[in-house]
């Protein structure tokens, strides 16, 4: 199982890029599974429903199945969060893995960069990053420094590319 991820900051446009390369690689005829990391907390259950209270009871793991999808919810409790790699163990073999967040994973990586959002690139201080989509072009001022590919952020296809070269999946 090959893995990449998606990193940047906050409102770079990482989570409509891995939903773009997703919808292109599933195209493509490869099998995509996300991994998405949050800094907060993250409900995906919502009180009053049946799984809501099974955890509020105190359950440690919760499985809802229906015959359109199942999902497993697992409550730390005071635990610490797992490792990527323990969290990827979980998953279901696929051929790739897209990962958004865990900026400082040693896996590799694309930035998702916006001018807009006035944060510096990752890219220069992180050997993990392979190349940068953004909304400026390869010489604008604001990559100065990036010594990696600097790929158009709205051409899902370019980048998929890219992705599938590092990789070595391309066809």
């Amino acid at each position: 199982m090959k893995i990449y991820g998606v990193t940047g900051w906050k409102n770079a446009g990482k989570t409509g890029l891995v939903e773009r390369l997703v919808t292109e690689m599933v195209a493509r005829g490869l099998t995509v599974s996300t991994l998405k990391h949050a800094h907060h907390e993250t409900e995906i259950d919502h009180p009053g429903r049946d799984s809501y209270r099974h955890r509020q009871a105190g359950a440690h793991e919760v499985l809802v199945s229906s015959p359109q999808r199942w999902a497993l919810m697992h409550e730390l409790r005071g635990a610490p969060e797992p490792a990527l790699d323990d969290l990827l163990a979980r998953l279901s073999p696929v051929d790739l893995v897209l990962i958004e967040g865990y900026k400082r994973g040693p896996h590799p990586k694309i930035e998702a960069h916006r001018l807009e959002t006035g944060h510096p690139l990752l890219a220069p201080g992180n050997p993990s990053v392979r190349a940068v989509a953004s909304d400026v072009g390869a010489g604008d001022v604001a990559l100065a420094g990036v010594t990696v590919p600097v790929l158009p952020l709205d051409d899902t296809g370019a980048i998929a590319d890219f992705i599938l070269r590092d990789l070595g999946l391309a066809r």
